[in-house]
């Protein structure tokens, strides 16, 4: 997962999440199952964060049979366990390659999203 806008533009706020469902190899990711998106505008704060990452893995067309994965900045560098406390998911930080590039496709659809809703 990746979010898109958790910084203040123009005195408002636009964090869009992407959630993307995706089989992964050792090495790449394989194929993308599906994608789910949230939006708030609400200023950030990780309560808040996960808030909005947790409606969009709902969002996902099928439940994540994994943990949640997503780049140490988008939870404030907060430990795993805190995190996965607010999501009532599992969930860790990247650490493969495949987790990487799903991340970055993740990134890509939450950009790619929020420029379509300013």
């Amino acid at each position: 997962m990746d979010i898109s806008g958790r910084h203040e533009e123009a005195g408002e706020y636009l964090m869009v999440a992407a959630a993307v469902h995706a089989t992964v190899g050792t090495a790449r990711l394989q194929s993308v199952v599906g994608m789910g998106f949230a939006t708030s505008r609400n200023e950030p704060t990780l309560e808040r964060t996960t808030a909005v990452v947790a409606e969009a893995t709902d969002e996902l067309p099928n439940p994540p049979d994994g943990p949640i994965v997503a780049e140490r900045g988008e939870f404030y560098e907060e430990p795993e366990w805190e995190v996965e406390q607010f999501l009532g998911h599992d969930f860790k930080y990247v650490e493969s390659i495949a987790e990487r590039e799903t991340v970055q496709a993740a990134h890509h659809a939450a950009y790619a999203a929020r420029k379509l809703l300013l």
